[in-house]
């Protein structure tokens, strides 16, 4: 499960075994956890999260996504 980054109290990470899935991340804190699709920025399930939380995550998302979506590819292409 290679970490993107940490940003506080948050861990954007992927799963290797995700190939098949178009472009996402999983964000985990404490024992919550969120799947985020990236293209666009979308939540896709979210595992305990508060609402104030899940704005907070997609916000950063949102300023990192052209390294995120980056980062998939370079990750996957591998």
């Amino acid at each position: 499960m290679p970490t993107l980054f940490r940003s506080g109290p948050y861990r954007v990470f992927v799963y290797a075994s995700d190939r098949s899935e178009p472009p996402h991340v999983h964000v985990e804190r404490d024992d919550r956890i969120a799947k985020f699709w990236l293209d666009p920025i979308q939540l896709q399930r979210s595992g305990g999260f508060s609402r104030s939380d899940l704005a907070q995550i997609e916000k950063l998302l949102r300023a990192k996504q052209t390294e995120l979506l980056e980062a998939w590819h370079d990750y996957f292409s591998e």
